[in-house]
């Protein structure tokens, strides 16, 4: 993955954005990674692949909750004031 400095990144954007519609670029300000800037299709796809990652993770959690006797009634007194 490309790197370069703040300074380097506002000098050159334009540049910078025809470069991360290959590969993501990393952005460092006094060598710490700050940011990172990609394609917006690649960020899409991240994004998705969270939300259904997400998905499976509460279906797992709801069923776990379901199999251990969990019910709606019992979930509204625990979430009561």
């Amino acid at each position: 993955m490309r790197s370069v400095s703040a300074t380097d990144a506002k000098q050159r954007l334009a540049a910078l954005l025809d470069a991360a519609q290959k590969e993501p670029v990393v952005i460092t300000r006094q060598n710490r990674e700050v940011a990172v800037i990609m394609s917006a299709e690649e960020y899409e796809k991240i994004r998705g692949n969270n939300v259904a990652e997400f998905d499976r993770f509460c279906d797992r959690v709801g069923a776990r909750a379901v199999s251990r006797g969990l019910t709606e009634k019992k979930l509204a007194d625990i979430l009561k004031d």
